[in-house]
Parts: structure tokens; sequence; C-alpha cells
């Protein structure tokens, strides 16, 4: 009776279409922004996490229940999960990680100031089409048809993937092919595709379902030997040629520290959307001696990391 009642914890809704395995070392990142703002998980902050392990029509019910939770602000990853977070609530804050402008997917009103109860960190993936296309080409410069893969459920991801992949791939001389995966299955399907009709190079969209397939996806380039550009240092990492992105795991640290500064006080509608600008080309030199590429001096002097 002595002992003093502690005061219950802060608590931090988090969201995802993935699972927390997948994510493990992006989150590691978040809970560092955490902690630059002085907030540490268990010690004097809680996180709720909901994940959705790829079933992607469960997004509505993880927001409902955080909102029903009443947590102190939510933080989201991915273009489709923060257009969820935004239809489940208007009152309670929400930070979210976007690979796309944000004013476009209807999230903010404006990077500067963005009104509502949202703001976060928009780290450029998916605007990055045009310049990873080019460094494919660079890579493999004999070719001329590329394929495309999106994922059809990822509407605003799939329309940004292609029109702006369309006009650069022709600007390139290049004919692109579009194929749509949204399960494993149908991942399977689209390299079946390409081993009968084998295009000289392919190109995976920016979406978070591929992410959490990528072993999936690299195993099978590199099975069918196609050279691949990915859309981050995920795929990379384990086998892909390459990737040019934004350094996500600095994007989701700058995503932990503005949740902590809303803990602290501070408005969602006076904290500007961030953009990234730390970019990174990551090359698979290894890849790409087995799939016989030679690696242009070029991209090699430019790379931020060349794996060997």
């Amino acid at each position: 009776m002595a002992r003093a009642q502690q005061p219950a914890l802060p608590v931090i809704g988090f969201i995802d279409a993935r699972s927390g395995e997948t994510i493990a070392d992006r989150l590691r990142g978040f809970r560092q922004g955490l902690k630059e703002t002085g907030y540490a998980e268990g010690e004097n902050v809680a996180i709720a996490y909901r994940f959705a392990e790829n079933q992607i029509d469960q997004l509505p019910e993880l927001a409902a229940d955080l909102v029903r939770r009443q947590v102190a602000v939510i933080g989201t990853a991915g273009d489709d999960v923060a257009l969820v977070a935004k239809a489940a609530t208007t009152t309670i804050p929400i930070v979210f990680l976007a690979s796309q402008d944000p004013v476009n997917l209807g999230l903010v009103v404006s990077l500067a100031r963005p009104g509502g109860n949202m703001t976060g960190i928009n780290f450029i993936t998916g605007e990055l089409v045009t310049k990873r296309l080019e460094i494919l080409r660079e890579l493999v410069p004999a070719a001329a048809r590329v394929a495309v893969l999106v994922n059809p459920t990822n509407t605003a991801n799939a329309e940004t993937t292609l029109r702006d992949v369309e006009p650069a791939a022709r600007a390139m001389g290049l004919q692109i092919q579009i194929l749509k995966a949204s399960t494993s299955r149908e991942i399977g399907a689209s390299f079946t595709t390409l081993g009968r009709e084998r295009p000289d190079a392919l190109f995976v969209s920016s979406d978070t379902f591929f992410t959490s397939r990528r072993v999936q996806l690299v195993n099978l380039a590199t099975r069918h030997a196609i050279p691949a550009a990915f859309p981050n240092r995920d795929f990379t990492e384990i086998g892909g040629l390459m990737s040019y992105a934004s350094n996500i795991t600095d994007a989701w640290r700058q995503s932990g520290a503005y949740v902590g500064r809303i803990l602290k006080g501070a408005r969602p509608a006076d904290l500007p959307v961030i953009q990234s600008t730390k970019f990174e080309l990551v090359i698979n030199a290894e890849t790409a001696r087995m799939l016989d590429l030679t690696v242009p001096p070029t991209l090699l002097a430019t790379a931020d990391e060349v794996i060997e």
C-alpha cells in the first residue's frame, strides 16, 4: 500500500502490412528515432504493434483496434497503410512513412503545412523509377525489352510506377512488358512468363508486399538468370543485382523522432513532411559476375556500396 502507483505509459500504435520479423531492422531505426527524443520502449513508452502478415484486407480492422484503444499516436509504414489509418481516425495523430508524394495520395494538404492529424516522412522511393531504370540500362546496355513487375492491389504505387516507367522506357528506346502479382503464386506465374518470353531485364516496382517476398523474387531472378533492378537494399543484400533508393533505415529513424515529438506535445499539422535526402545505390558485384555483366567504372565509382 505504501508503494506509489506508477502512471500508465503512453502507448504508440504501429501498423504494417508485413510481419514484425520482416521489418525488424527498420523497427530498430524507428526505436532509435524515439530514443533521440527521449523515449525508450518499455521504460517510458509502450508500443502496440499490429502486423497484417501480408493479409491486406486485415488492415482496416487493425487500425480500428488501435483507435478503440485510444493510443496516443499511430505510426504507419506503406502508402496503403497510411490511407487505411487516415480513414480510421481524424483525431489521433498519425505519422506515416510514404514512398510517394503524400499530397497526391491525399494524406496531407501540403508538405510544409500538413493540416489535419497526419504528417510523416516521404522517402520518395516510388518517385525514383526513371533513375533506377537508367542504372539498369547502364548495367545491361544491350537490353531492348524490360519486364516491369507491379502489385495491382497497391493501386497508387502501380499507377505511379507505370506512369513514370513508360515514358522513361520510350526515351531510352526500351520496350516494356507489364507483369502483375499480388500473391506468392502470382509471382511464380510471372516468372514462368519471363522464362517463356525471355525479356532482357526485370524492373521490380516499390511495394511493401514485394519487400516481404524478396527472398522469393531474388531466388527466381537468379534461377532465370535475368538482370533485375530492385526498389531497396533489402533485395541487393541477399543477392539481387542492384537497387537505388532512399536510405530507408534513416527514414524510419526520422519517423520515430516525429512520433516522439508528438508525444511531447507537437501537433502533426505543425510538423512539415520530411522528404528523404539520403539516396543509395547498392550493386551486388558477385551477382553481376554470375550474369556475365561488367559493371561500368562510373557506376562502381558512384555506388554507395558494392557487395562482393
